[in-house]
């Protein structure tokens, strides 16, 4: 078991290697721009250098630029992280069936398409980095992914591997509230919900308790069983939950499975978490928001408010925002936390929120999030100020590479078109009939 892990962990490592190997081999260096680091001041008429993947100098218009190094003058323009977002549906992947409430087996990975234009629209809104969730009409969907959205032919060129030791690239998404509640083998009540999970993790538990008495005798370990070597992870603290919640109660029972099994958790949508603020910070968990400027659907949301943002603030908690597209629209992800700042919320907040916040939620935050010497070179030029409904995309860049150009008709149609584009490729159609 221990040799085949080793062996999947290389080729995804070869993967990883050959992307960074291919990255611009000339230093960039972008002039003039206001640079927003997230951590750290700002800097106006800054200078960002990227080299071979990764942020090789970042400071003022005194920063020293290698000889060789191509200059671009982008001021007047705006340079930020590249986007994370905790929770997306993206890449057209699926998660378990019906034959039961639980699939710690599960793995998205293996469903999503690394060709679907769908990641264009990300992209379109300055995102680089993306949680991708099987959905949530189970309590244990599946594990996550976590992706890079580099242009790809197979998923093993997207992954962002946030733990090479134990070789971990993803999550586990569970749910509470009213999605599960369906007749069996689904839970049915909110209670027995609960229950059910608790019911997991004890076997989680005891499977986890025979490899520890086995002390790396293979005729003592268990029969292997995927589902519960996830849940081990998970245990172990190596995995992370994503866990969807929306009522009051429902975010509590999610913070009290945390506590009672010692796992680490995000809690995913807390539509009512102004209602449990102080609560969402002295457990010490991070809450990824959904941001909505048109409420309803569901009635376990009723409550909704975006004034949660700022209620989270001022209580000290940990929180971001994500998109669960296509419940919101990954392009306008900026817009997010923009509404959370008319509720009251501070723009350094909302800087956070978009970037190191998140990728904090991933165990992503020493690669991504923000921009500082030898991280990944993911970042996002803007026409002006992040918040301002007058701001576009202009450029997205990951690990040094330009992935999408605003001036580029093809990349511009996925910025202002509609959904068919992503459903049909009319985008191709559109493009054949112009060259004619």
């Amino acid at each position: 078991m221990k040799k085949l892990t080793n062996l999947m962990l290389g080729g995804i490592l070869l993967f990883s290697f050959s992307i960074l190997s291919q990255a611009q081999e000339t230093p960039i260096a972008f002039t003039g721009a206001r640079i927003i680091p997230v951590i750290g001041d700002e800097i106006e008429n800054g200078v960002l250098v990227v080299h071979r993947g990764e942020i090789i100098a970042i400071g003022d218009a005194n920063t020293r630029i290698p000889r060789r190094a191509d200059e671009v003058d982008v001021s007047g323009k705006v340079i930020m992280p590249g986007l994370v977002d905790t929770h997306s549906h993206l890449g057209e992947g699926d998660g378990g069936d019906r034959s039961t409430t639980t699939h710690p087996d599960v793995r998205i990975m293996d469903s999503i398409d690394p060709m679907s234009n769908t990641f264009k629209r990300a992209l379109a809104g300055g995102l680089t980095t993306i949680n991708v969730m099987p959905g949530s009409g189970h309590l244990m969907s599946g594990q996550t992914v976590y992706l890079k959205l580099r242009k790809a032919n197979v998923i093993e060129d997207m992954l962002l591997v946030v733990d090479e030791e134990n070789n971990i690239f993803g999550g586990l998404k569970m749910a509470n509230g009213t999605n599960p509640l369906r007749n069996p083998p689904f839970s049915g009540t909110r209670a027995k919900s609960a229950a059910m999970i608790r019911d997991l993790f004890l076997k989680a538990q005891a499977y986890q308790q025979k490899i520890e008495d086995a002390e790396g005798d293979e005729s003592k370990m268990p029969a292997r069983d995927i589902g519960m070597e996830t849940l081990v992870e998970v245990l172990e603290g190596k995995r992370i939950v994503h866990h969807h919640t929306h009522r009051h109660d429902d975010i509590l029972t999610a913070i009290r499975l945390s506590e009672e099994f010692g796992y680490r958790v995000v809690l995913q949508h807390v539509s009512e978490a102004y209602k449990v603020a102080d609560e969402i910070a002295e457990a010490g968990v991070p809450a990824a928001l959904i941001a909505l400027d048109s409420f309803g659907g569901k009635l376990e949301a009723m409550d909704f408010s975006n004034k949660s943002g700022k209620a989270l603030e001022d209580a000290g908690a940990w929180f971001g925002y994500h998109t669960d597209d296509g419940i919101t629209d990954s392009r306008l992800f900026l817009r997010s936390a923009a509404m959370a700042m008319r509720e009251g919320m501070s723009r350094q907040a909302a800087l956070e929120s978009l970037t190191i916040s998140n990728a904090r939620m991933l165990d992503a935050d020493h690669l991504v999030g923000s921009l500082e010497e030898d991280k990944h070179a993911d970042f996002v030029i803007l026409s002006g100020e992040p918040f301002s409904v007058y701001t576009k995309v202009e450029q997205t860049w990951i690990e040094g590479q330009k992935v999408w150009d605003r001036q580029n008709p093809e990349d511009r149609e996925y910025a202002t078109g509609g959904f068919e584009i992503y459903r049909y490729g009319m985008i191709n159609h559109h493009v054949e009939e112009t060259k004619q």
